[in-house]
């Protein structure tokens, strides 16, 4: 027997690990165990401090080494190469796509260091549960003595329907070990949004550690969130639901608790996601991040693997159902669509497909080049409005020319977030504001959104944090203190430098700082030829300085 083998057993005792997890198998922890089980086992309370299904297992004790595969080590989800999958990958024309590499010419080129991601999700028949593992190589630009995931399906706004996720194993340089997973905002009877590995011997700055994980994540009925399954036509959907590695460069783990508050949390470095593995039933479509390179006949029967990867991104979103597909290239990008085959939607997959690139084409020419190859966008029947991803975006099913200002914020969300990242449980006005103001740009509304009157309980407080606003008690008030008024702002900013000056310190912000997690400084940085931009973020409360 080998030691992946024993190791398994040895988790599998000590009631760790859960037969069953997943077809997928990059890793030591994953590889030797049958995927049908399509029920997850319980897990202990939010308050648990420690890995495992309930409060009340023995501690895992200490496993033998086991040695795992590095990071170029090949999939297992996978049999064998050829057919199987239902999207049609269009080819963007060769020309345009040079020409928006030269444009980009001028950006800040992704982290060499940053991490490398292996992941795989297997969706059982009745996309209600998924199966994953996960294997990471991350090279710090500090030392540190653990290593951090965040578990943003945990939180409370996604809980609410149902959703969960639990991670059952950890291997940290092929050694077993056994994590802290702490409540961090995830609500009471649900596993904690914070999952604390420890590293033995601690790994110094500009070295590397191997972390691989299995994960279970089950999804809520027609929840209002990035995560859940549609009750009607089963399609499912699945954002930031796996464990995120929470490293910003220069400062650390990003450690703040999940808010009760509908919006983003995300703090994430971008990483290259060498793979990306959906195996799904045979039949079924799927959405992805990144560019999707193979379909192949999956280790389980009546299964598919569609894998994609990605040079640099910062989170990872998959859809997977019966699907009606639309697909349209502009300058060179790639947009796929896809809406549930047996739902009435209020508008058409091409529908959206000709307003996505319809915002690609007037925001790039504002904002420079679109960040990404491929646009993935979902039309997901349960989300109240629009999700932004890098490289996708998530939908409800309402009628965009109702909202005419839906489409371009959530695109123009590839470069606030996606390209020029920032903490947004931290600074959550970096990329919504920024969003907002690129939404009315190409809407042509600024004059209306700087009669736009704020609330005074939220008044000149565009900067701060996703807590401070959750505090407040009143939902509405995020969207006119950080949406509205910080739109509201940077036009205000525009038209007091002039817009050739503002569009041109603008351009240069988001080519400085590409690939990056930003912070007010590299904003007044950015803008510090025009002292009255920044004197009028200062007024606005977006910076303190």
């Amino acid at each position: 027997m080998s030691r992946t083998a024993t190791t398994v057993r040895r988790l599998l005792a000590a009631g760790v690990l859960v037969a069953g997890v997943t077809a997928c198998a990059p890793s030591a922890i994953g590889g030797l165990l049958d995927a049908d089980q399509a029920t997850p086992t319980p897990s202990g309370s939010a308050s648990s401090d420690r890995l495992g299904p309930r409060a009340s297992d023995p501690p895992l004790g200490t496993p033998a080494p086991t040695q795992a595969p590095g990071p170029q080590g090949p999939s297992a989800c996978p049999t064998g190469g050829g057919g199987g999958g239902n999207f049609k990958v269009i080819s963007a024309a060769g020309p345009a796509r040079a020409n928006r590499a030269r444009d980009s010419a001028a950006r800040a080129r992704p982290w060499k260091d940053r991490p490398v991601v292996r992941l795989c999700f297997d969706v059982a028949k009745n996309r209600q549960v998924v199966r994953g593992t996960e294997a990471v190589t991350f090279t710090p630009d500090r030392r540190t003595c653990e290593v951090i995931f965040r578990a943003w399906p945990n939180k409370p706004e996604t809980a609410r329907s149902g959703n969960r996720l639990e991670v059952t194993a950890v291997a940290v340089n092929g050694r077993i070990v056994e994590p802290r997973v702490q409540p961090a905002g995830a609500p009471r009877g649900v596993p904690g949004t914070l999952i604390r590995v420890p590293v033995k011997g601690c790994v110094a700055a500009g070295r590397s550690v191997n972390v691989e994980l299995a994960f279970t994540l089950t999804l809520g009925a027609d929840g209002p969130e990035r995560v859940g399954y549609s009750s009607e036509d089963g399609t499912a959907w699945l954002a930031t639901a796996y464990p995120l590695l929470a490293w910003e460069r220069g400062r650390g783990w990003a450690t703040d608790p999940a808010v009760d508050l509908f919006g983003e949390t995300v703090t994430s470095e971008q990483f290259q996601l060498e793979t990306l593995d959906v195996v799904a039933p045979k039949g079924d479509d799927v959405l992805g991040t990144g560019e999707l390179v193979d379909t192949m006949p999956a280790a389980r029967a009546g299964s598919v693997v569609h894998r994609f990867t990605a040079e640099a991104v910062r989170d990872v979103t998959v859809t997977v159902g019966q699907l009606t597909l639309a697909e349209r290239e502009v300058d060179g990008v790639r947009i796929h669509v896809g809406a549930p085959a047996e739902v009435k939607t209020r508008a058409t997959p091409q529908e959206w497909a000709d307003l996505t690139a319809a915002a690609v084409a007037e925001l790039s020419g504002h904002l420079g080049p679109f960040p990404y190859d491929d646009l993935w966008v979902t039309i997901a029947p349960d989300i109240p409005t629009g999700i932004e991803f890098p490289g996708a975006i998530q939908f409800g099913n309402v009628n965009p020319r109702t909202y005419p200002q839906l489409v371009p914020h959530e695109v123009a969300h590839m470069w606030f977030y996606g390209l020029v990242g920032n903490n947004q449980a931290r600074d959550p006005w970096l990329d919504e504001a920024f969003a907002e103001y690129a939404e009315v740009l190409a809407n042509g509304t600024a004059g209306a959104e700087t009669r736009f009157v704020v609330p005074p309980r939220v008044r000149n407080r565009v900067g701060e944090t996703m807590r401070w606003y959750a505090a407040l008690g009143q939902p509405d008030y995020y969207g006119a203190g950080v949406y509205r008024q910080g739109g509201a702002m940077l036009h205000e900013a525009r038209r007091t430098v002039g817009s050739a000056t503002f569009d041109r310190l603008l351009r240069n912000y988001i080519d400085a700082n590409a690939h990056q997690i930003v912070t007010d400084d590299d904003v007044v940085r950015a803008f510090s030829s025009a002292p009255e931009v920044v004197k009028l973020l200062r007024e606005y409360g977006a910076i303190s300085r």
